[in-house]
């Protein structure tokens, strides 16, 4: 199995117990003399048994991004890298959307408000955070589907 398709079953596990979830809470309770249109304790087994086949999934997982390695950095590393851009780069586009913003005058007498920063100077900075962080996301996509899933 490719470490793309982990990722995929990882994510569609993670729907699966939060379905699991939603269906315990509606047979939680009942009124009296009524039963439960689920096993609630079937829902608890089904509930323990995805979540330790998803625990034996995630392990492998990042011991597979642990172990993989390109041009001397590890996907775990690449991956750490990604997502700290993607915070930045967002923090920095709505810092920039808030610093653009004019703000209506309505006579010469009111203050005039001004950016605290040169905005372009900084949109050409976070284009190139942007840039990096496509690359980066696509080299990431292109490992997951040329790596295969390590076992432990």
């Amino acid at each position: 199995m490719k470490l793309a398709e982990a990722l995929s079953l990882r994510a569609e596990m993670k729907t699966k117990i939060s379905n699991i979830h939603g269906r315990l809470l509606q047979n939680a309770k009942v009124q009296e003399g009524e039963k439960p249109a689920e096993n609630p304790y079937t829902l608890i087994e089904e509930f323990d048994s995805v979540s330790n086949e998803m625990a034996k999934l995630i392990k492998n997982i990042n011991y597979t991004n642990c172990m993989t390695v390109e041009n001397g950095i590890s996907l775990t590393d690449m991956i750490a890298e990604r997502d700290v851009l993607k915070k930045k780069t967002a923090l920095m586009r709505g810092f920039l959307v808030h610093a653009s913003e004019l703000v209506d005058r309505y006579s010469n007498k009111e203050i005039k408000i001004k950016s605290t920063v040169d905005v372009a100077e900084l949109q050409k900075k976070v284009d190139v955070m942007s840039k990096k962080l496509r690359e980066l996301d696509m080299n990431i996509q292109r490992i997951n589907w040329t790596v295969d899933l390590i076992e432990k």
